[in-house]
């Protein structure tokens, strides 16, 4: 970082000429600008970017983005002072989080205006949520309510012993220039749906012992004659969280059904899909968050600055739509495993999984929750990346949109979470039904760990509390740990 600032403090004496440095930003990049007013250009540049609407993004994506700002700046290629990264550091380990608007980048010249925002802030302006400390995300209120505390940015930073950015030639534009808010979407979303892959075949699996259902299309012999990685992951799993299962064994010789419907059938498949989609999307966000993608580059060794797209989010806007049709999927299927069973004509348990029904009603809603979001799913899939509205009166004439497709994923991502809390909550339920018989060492696991949050549904309570109590223990990871405690590690 240090080379690269010597370089760029060189050529401004020399008065170079370097775009966003001594020239104007966009369609003015033909605008020379006198030396003396080069740290006003920085800063008018982030006043006039922070430019966003929105309800503001979610904090752990705020830290996100101020953690792989910090790692693309300290690749060296940005020409900013080693000092000014130092500041964003003690800012993020303060615990102050900007308060930045959602809405407004087109994911080009990266997310500009959140970006914008975020330096707003150390530059003592604007708000901040103060003495923040990284929760579980609780998706939706999923565990407790968050009480935020919001002030003005300049009270919080002195009570914290800091003093107001003040930007320097070039680091205005090496601080916005970036794809860091859609890319923090994309890790987190990475790293929770790699999560909910193993959940799913865990819901998959619950399913099969509350339907009756056949293990025998999870059969080795069958997968390796297909071998996709994930679709044979998937099927490992499903065979060790079945294994020495009671309900299977009781009625292996004697049922009449030849195959059982694909939801249950073909679960390795759908899944395995969802699984290697994700695991590419995940390589996809691994170059991103360790990329140097601002504009211009500063290249010490050779003592150049180039000029390029390396901040065009196409990349993850790609990823992003490709990770919400998979995550998508796994919520349909998991819908449809969910109507089997509360669905008395196809599963042969109690209509709506309630002894008493018609005083009671059961779960009958919970399916219509899980079918409402798997239809939003399918309307926020339609992917965002597709579209391109020019900007800076054509001088960036094609935009990723990578900031929409990354904001709708992660909506994507808590509805399939939701769906298959719903699913584990569904399968529970019907699995008391086979009593006293047991269930497999791995979703013996995974069912008692419900039970111990949410007792057997004898009469109608409020749904509401047990959906979000089956969320909670998806979330906090109370069924994925049982089950590696009972079983051992899953793919």
């Amino acid at each position: 970082m240090r080379r690269s600032r010597t370089l760029v403090e060189e050529w401004l004496e020399k008065k170079e000429r370097i775009y966003g440095v001594t020239t104007g930003f966009g369609e003015f990049s033909n605008v020379n600008i006198p030396f003396d007013k080069i740290e006003e250009l920085q800063n008018n540049l982030i006043a006039s970017h922070a430019a966003g609407t929105g309800e503001p993004l979610p904090p752990e994506i705020v830290r996100a983005m101020m953690l792989l700002r910090v790692n693309a700046l300290a690749k060296g290629f940005s020409g900013i002072r080693p000092e000014t990264v130092g500041f964003i550091v003690k800012f993020f380990n303060a615990g102050l989080v900007p308060v930045i608007p959602s809405q407004g980048s087109v994911g080009s010249s990266g997310d500009l205006v959140q970006l914008a925002h975020l330096v707003l802030t150390m530059m003592g302006q604007g708000k901040v949520i103060s003495d923040f400390r990284f929760p579980i995300p609780n998706f939706g209120n999923a565990i407790e309510d968050r009480k935020l505390k919001i002030e003005n940015s300049i009270t919080a930073m002195k009570r914290h012993g800091l003093h107001p950015l003040t930007l320097s030639a070039k680091e205005g534009l090496a601080l916005i220039n970036g794809t860091q808010m859609m890319t923090a979407y994309a890790a987190l979303v990475s790293h929770w749906a790699a999560e909910l892959c193993t959940l799913a075949d865990i819901a998959a699996a619950m399913s099969v012992e509350a339907l009756k259902g056949s293990d025998t299309p999870f059969d080795e012999r069958i997968h390796l004659l297909r071998p996709f990685k994930g679709q044979s992951e998937a099927a490992k799993n499903l065979r060790r969280l079945l294994h020495g299962s009671e309900i299977r064994e009781s009625h292996r010789h004697s049922d009449h059904r030849v195959q059982d419907a694909y939801s249950l059938r073909c679960a390795p498949q759908v899944h395995g899909a969802s699984r290697d989609a994700l695991e590419y999307v995940g390589k996809i966000v691994s170059v991103e968050i360790n990329s140097a993608n601002d504009n211009p580059l500063i290249f010490p060794d050779d003592r150049q600055h180039l000029e390029g797209g390396n901040f065009h989010g196409q990349p993850i806007a790609l990823a992003m739509d490709f990770a919400a049709i998979a995550l998508s999927e796994l919520a349909n299927i998991s819908e449809r495993r969910i109507e089997r069973m509360v669905n008395g004509s196809l599963s042969g348990l109690p209509r709506f999984l309630t002894e008493n029904g018609g005083l009671n009603s059961g779960l009958m809603i919970a399916q219509y929750t899980a079918a409402s979001l798997v239809s939003e799913n399918k309307v926020l899939a339609h992917p965002a990346s597709v579209d391109s509205i020019p900007t800076s009166a054509n001088q960036e004439d094609h935009n990723s949109m990578g900031s929409i497709s990354a904001q709708k994923c992660w909506r994507i991502l808590r509805n399939a979470q939701t769906v298959i809390a719903i699913e584990l909550l569904c399968a529970a339920q019907a699995i008391d039904f086979h009593a006293p018989l047991q269930c497999g060492k791995g979703t013996r696991a995974a069912y008692r760990t419900i039970r111990s949050r949410i007792p057997h549904l004898d009469r109608d309570r409020i749904l509401y509390n047990d959906i979000q109590n089956a969320l909670g223990l998806l979330l906090n990871g109370d069924i994925s740990r049982s089950v590696i405690e009972a079983i051992g590690k899953l793919a």
